[in-house]
Order: structure tokens, then C-alpha cells, then sequence
């Protein structure tokens, strides 16, 4: 039997770690974490049970990641969490001591130094001991400011991650294949071209000020002290009686926030800390935790058994992804009945089947359905030959990178994607057409109504076929139109983005409009150079000139606008709508200088967005989250407790109500 256990501990070690690896490394994901939480479980029970640790073992040391470049020794072990999903377990931990709960965020882990008020080096945390110096892509990650008002020798310990938005505009506009936001940031630190990480939008997050010369022994102070410098730190709730009420209470509320979306980047669980510091450096290290540095608490994933029905292959961009269709099940207070199963890879790892095959699912850090296993498999998986939008002909790729399998539509012009590139024309970003969702789109599509951008704009003549809908009704119809009527008078940025120009992401938009006007932008792209043998410039010369552009996306654009197809496309448009702003200069500046934080709602203007639209237009910056380096907060409930409203308190930076901004910078 003994025998039996060890010949398991060796399979288990060597699953995790292969698992690990790919987890931090920006690979295809071999396991869940529901899965890797289960297996480590198993694997530390028996070692427990044999004494047998094998030098490997993952309970023994730091998962590392593999980003090459210049190695670097920690100054400060990097040291993970120990891990509980119960809540009594975290009250024991806690001893009866003031403690602070904040994310367990999702990425990956930075040490950031400063000296003198410089930033001296960035590393990332490797095996804990040992990281890969990646200072060279500091200016590419927000939140990384390069100097600091304090002095002295600094250590700072944060997280690394890309907001769910962010990740699924990168994957619309890139059409590369991650499997999640923390996938993408691990791959993207990888990267050696500066402008290329910037396009992922990585946000550091710092999460414990590691080391500083001041004689700070709380943690809270040591993160007021980190906001007064200017950094945005996360989020966190102190408990001054950790009984189960109280725990049990804080947590519930950053639950929710998790389960209504209320917080943009992805988490895995929530980490509990000592308020005093030097307390928490009493403890000893047992594998590779510090026993009192902190603990993490993971979510009780809810599962439930369910029966596969069907495996729907939905088309997006030019990739057809599995998603399980199941016996609907209750899970977290709500009923699911569909996970996506990612990929062809994702299907085999799991065992799927066809019709009849048993499945488990759960809510995954409370959020995204998945299938966690196979119980039964009945049938096989059947991969489809075809498109299930167009009917032409698929074909699997295999990713050089990280061996995943995808389908993919071989037709260019397959209404799918298509589809994908009106719901960017509509969004927010894009036109702003709110209340116009893909599926009502692929009606309109495949009713005919629409097959170029300007169709849109014609959509009035239809106002009462749309009103007699399914699912519609006079009011939507009449708000539809209204939405659409409201569009026709945009910003050139905003037009540029929603055309869907290969590699011209929101950011691109704005750096070409920075150094031209729309139309003399347009115009440059086919402009004459007198040369008879060469009548026009290379398409990568064009815009290299400017600031994050470069040859690759100065070809793409140029030759977009070199499309005799596209430029009909744009021309149609531009017949239909008025551009109100050809650059994204600001054209006043009452709020020159200042940052503000906007909360809660607002009545003088028609959304938090157009508020925000001018205080940029005047010169001013606008920050989701209250620091040293904030002006301002605007709120018209001053008296508000909301978090904001604290930690303003707590900086000491004015609440200032709408009507106050509108007095003062209006």
C-alpha cells in the first residue's frame, strides 16, 4: 500500500509541477485551479501520511516563472501564502489580532526598488529567491512611477495584471489565442520591444511595502504611506475583532464585489495580513511559507454534477471555440447551464464526450462557469469540418508556442467575424451606440439590414419591423435609433478604433491623431511623392516617424486605407456622421494640472464618461482609484462612507460635489 501512495506522490509531483509551469509561464492551461487545489491537497496529505517529500515537491518550494534575461537575488525572499478555504481556520490564524483583508490578484508578482527617489530595478519573483531583472520594461507597466518624493532605499511588493476589458479588447484586436488575462501578462513580460508591452495594458498593483527606512510597523500605515507617494495600491478592509461574524462579514462584501463585477481584474481568493508588522516576522518558514507573513483564502468552489446535452462551436474572429451545453444546474444563486470549454486542447485534457457524457462544473472564483472534470464519457467528440456560420471548410492550428489546438473558419470574409467587428463598432470605445448587444446585431445581420458600417445609420427605416421583434417592443426600438442617432456626431479617435484596423487599437488611434488632423491623416496615407517610379512611400515608412508606431502598424494602417474596399467603407461613413474632435489635444485648460476621481452618480452631465471627456479636454487627468497624487474626488454624496470617500479622508484630499467642479472648473 505504501508503495502505492509514493508511486502516487511521484505522479502528483510531477502533474503540478508541469502545471505550475505552464500557469506561470504564459502557456496553455493544464489544469484548473480547482483541480491544482485538489491534487496539492492530496499530494501534502500524503507526504504527511508517508514522510516522504520528494526534493521537487511543489509543497516545498516557490513556483517560478521562466522569463529569461539577467538573474537577480531578492533582497526579500518573495515567500507564497499557506491557503484556507475555511473560514474558522482564518480566525484561528488571525489570534485575536487587528488584521487587513485585501485581493489575492491574479498575475504576477513584481519587486519594485527605489533609491534616492529613483526606481533602481524591477524583478520579478522567480522561485522566491531568485527573479529575472525586467527594469528595461518598467515604463511599459502601469503604476511603476520612475521616481518617488521619498529618499531613501525602498522594496515594494505588487502584482502584475491586465483588467478582463483589457484582455478581451487585446484578444478582439490581436486576434492571438490566451486563455485568460494573467496567461496574457505572464507572456507579454516576455516581450523584449517596449511599445508592444504597452499595447497589453498591464497594471502593477503593489500589495505590501516590503521594506523602507521610516519606522512604519502597520501594515494600513505602510499602504497610506505608499498612496501619499503616488501609488495605487489594492484594495483592503481592516478587522479590528477577527471573530467569525466580523471576518465573515468583510469577506461577504468582497465577494460580492467579485460576483457583480464590481472589480475589474481577475483575483483567485483573498490574502489576510497582520496589521503589525513585526509580529508578523516572528514566525517560522514551514516549506516554502512564511507562517505569519500571511494567508490566503481561497473560495469554497460550489460544484455540481450535470449531463453534457450538446458542444456548441461558437465563432468568433476567425476562431470556433467549444462550449458545453448542459442539464442546467444551480450553482452560487444562480443557474447555469453553459462553460466554455476553451479549445480543441481543453477538450481532450478534460476527456469530453458527446451527448450523454457526465460532467462537474463549478463557478470558478465565483464568476466563470467550468467543466472541472469528466465523470463519464459517453461518445466521442466530434470536431466539425465545417464553419457552423458559413459553412465553409475548418482547419486545427497548432501554436508553435504552447502546443494548443484551435479551429479556425478558412473564410476571410465569414459573416462571424464580421459580426465581431460591428460589436467593436458599436462599443463603447468604439461609436457608443448603446443598448445594440452582438445577438441583436447578428439579427439585423443575417435579416440583411446590414452588411457595411453606414448600414447602420439606415436602420431608422426599419424602426417598426424592429419594434415587432421578439424581444423588443416600441421602447427598445425607439431607444435603439435614438442611440444610433446620438453616434453620428463623434470623436476622430473614436472613429478610427471602431473601424477595426488590424494592429490600431485605442492607443495607436490617439498617437496618429496626435500628429494629424483625421482627414490630412487619411489623406497621407495615399499622398503622392512626386517620384514617378515610386508614387507613394512604403506603407511601413508612412507613420514609423511617430511616437509608438513603428513599420508594423504604420504598414498596417496605410494599407487599410490602400484597400479600395476599406476606403469605400470609410467614405460611406463619413457621409453619415459628423466628426466633432480631429485630435485628442485638449482644447482648454481650467483643469490643467489636476487629477480627479470620479464616484457615484452625476446630474449635470449625461454619464461619469462625458464628466470625464471634459476634465480631459481642459487639460486635467482623471484616475480610478483615490491616491497622494489625487486633486480631487467627486462626489455628489459628500458625506458618502464609501471606500473612496475614506481613503480621501485618510490622504486628506478634498470631496467636492458636482456642483462645486461645475462652479469652480466650468
Amino acid at each position: 500500500m505504501t508503495d502505492d501512495k509514493i508511486q502516487r506522490i511521484e505522479q502528483l509531483v510531477k502533474e503540478l509541477n508541469e502545471a505550475s509551469d505552464a500557469y506561470y509561464n504564459g502557456r496553455s492551461e493544464r489544469m484548473t485551479d480547482y483541480e491544482w487545489d485538489a491534487r496539492f491537497d492530496e499530494l501534502r496529505r500524503l507526504e504527511e501520511e508517508t514522510g516522504t517529500i520528494l526534493p521537487d515537491s511543489p509543497t516545498q518550494k516557490v513556483s517560478e516563472d521562466s522569463i529569461t534575461g539577467q538573474k537577480e537575488e531578492h533582497e526579500f525572499a518573495a515567500l507564497s501564502l499557506a491557503k484556507t478555504k475555511q473560514l474558522e481556520e482564518l480566525v484561528k490564524w488571525a489570534e485575536g489580532r487587528h488584521i487587513w483583508i485585501s485581493w489575492k490578484l491574479d498575475g504576477l508578482t513584481l519587486v519594485v526598488t527605489y533609491d534616492n527617489g529613483l526606481l533602481t530595478k524591477v524583478v520579478t519573483r522567480g522561485n522566491g529567491h531568485i527573479g529575472t531583472n525586467i527594469t528595461h520594461l518598467a515604463k511599459a507597466i502601469n503604476g511603476i512611477p520612475q521616481q518617488i518624493k521619498d529618499k531613501g532605499h525602498i522594496v515594494i511588493r505588487g502584482e502584475a495584471v491586465i483588467s478582463y476589458d483589457d484582455f478581451e479588447r487585446f484578444l478582439m484586436e490581436s486576434g492571438e489565442d490566451y486563455a485568460n488575462p494573467r496567461n496574457l501578462a505572464s507572456g507579454s513580460l516576455t516581450l523584449k520591444d517596449i511599445e508592444e508591452v504597452k499595447q497589453r495594458h498591464i497594471q502593477w498593483i503593489p500589495f505590501t511595502l516590503v521594506h523602507t527606512e521610516e519606522d512604519i510597523t502597520s501594515w494600513g500605515a505602510r499602504m497610506e504611506w505608499l498612496e501619499k507617494q503616488g501609488f495605487h495600491t489594492v484594495d483592503h478592509e481592516r478587522i479590528d475583532q477577527p471573530n467569525l461574524t466580523a471576518v465573515e462579514t468583510v469577506i461577504n462584501r468582497f465577494t460580492e464585489k467579485v460576483t457583480s463585477k464590481q472589480n475589474p481584474f481577475p483575483v483567485d481568493g483573498l490574502v489576510i495580513c497582520y496589521d503589525d508588522t513585526e509580529y508578523a516576522l516572528t514566525g517560522s518558514i514551514t516549506g516554502h511559507h512564511a507562517t505569519k507573513a500571511g494567508l490566503a483564502f481561497k473560495w469554497q468552489d460550489e460544484s455540481a454534477d450535470t449531463v453534457l446535452q450538446e458542444i456548441e462551436w461558437s465563432c468568433a474572429a476567425s476562431t470556433i471555440s467549444p462550449v458545453a451545453i448542459f442539464r442546467p444546474v444551480e450553482l452560487e444563486g444562480t443557474t447555469v447551464k453553459r462553460a466554455s470549454l476553451c479549445n480543441i486542447s481543453e477538450c481532450e485534457r478534460l476527456g469530453i464526450g458527446g451527448k450523454g457524457t457526465e460532467i462537474s462544473v463549478i463557478k470558478a472564483n465565483k464568476i466563470i462557469p467550468k467543466v472541472i472534470k469528466v465523470n463519464r464519457t459517453e461518445g466521442s467528440l466530434e470536431i466539425p469540418h465545417e464553419c457552423p456560420v458559413c459553412h465553409a471548410s475548418t482547419e486545427i492550428r497548432i501554436s508553435e508556442a504552447s502546443g494548443t489546438k484551435t479551429l479556425h473558419c478558412t473564410n476571410t470574409d465569414c459573416p462571424a467575424k464580421q459580426l465581431k467587428k460591428f460589436a467593436r463598432f458599436v462599443s463603447k470605445d468604439g461609436m457608443n451606440m448603446d443598448g445594440i448587444s452582438e445577438q441583436t446585431l447578428s439579427k439585423f445581420i443575417n435579416l440583411g439590414w446590414i452588411s457595411e458600417y453606414a448600414d447602420l445609420y439606415n436602420l431608422r427605416n426599419h424602426i417598426r419591423e424592429i419594434a415587432q421583434m421578439e424581444g423588443f417592443g416600441e421602447k427598445s426600438a425607439s431607444n435603439i435609433i435614438r442611440s444610433i442617432e446620438r453616434s453620428a456626431s463623434v470623436e476622430a479617435h473614436r472613429l478610427l478604433y471602431a473601424m477595426n484596423i488590424p494592429l490600431c487599437g485605442m492607443d495607436v488611434c490617439k498617437r496618429l491623431l496626435g500628429t494629424y488632423p483625421l482627414d490630412e491623416l487619411v489623406a497621407e496615407t495615399t499622398k503622392e511623392t512626386g517620384d514617378l517610379f515610386n508614387p507613394m512611400k512604403e506603407p511601413e515608412e508612412v507613420f514609423a516617424h511617430v511616437a509608438g508606431i513603428g513599420p508594423e502598424k504604420s504598414a498596417s494602417f496605410v494599407n487599410w486605407f490602400r484597400n479600395e474596399h476599406n476606403k469605400q467603407l470609410y467614405q460611406h461613413l463619413r457621409e453619415k456622421i459628423t466628426v466633432t474632435q480631429a485630435t485628442n489635444e485638449p482644447t482648454g485648460n481650467k483643469c490643467e494640472g489636476l487629477t480627479f476621481v470620479i464616484t457615484g452618480d452625476v446630474h449635470h452631465y449625461k454619464n461619469r464618461n462625458e464628466l470625464k471627456a471634459y476634465i480631459e479636454s481642459q487639460g486635467g487627468k482623471v484616475a480610478s482609484a483615490v491616491s497622494g497624487l489625487t486633486s480631487f474626488l467627486i462626489n455628489n454624496d459628500v458625506t458618502s462612507t464609501s471606500g473612496k470617500n475614506q481613503k480621501a479622508q485618510q490622504l486628506g484630499i478634498p470631496i467636492i460635489s458636482e456642483d462645486q467642479f461645475v462652479e469652480k472648473y466650468v
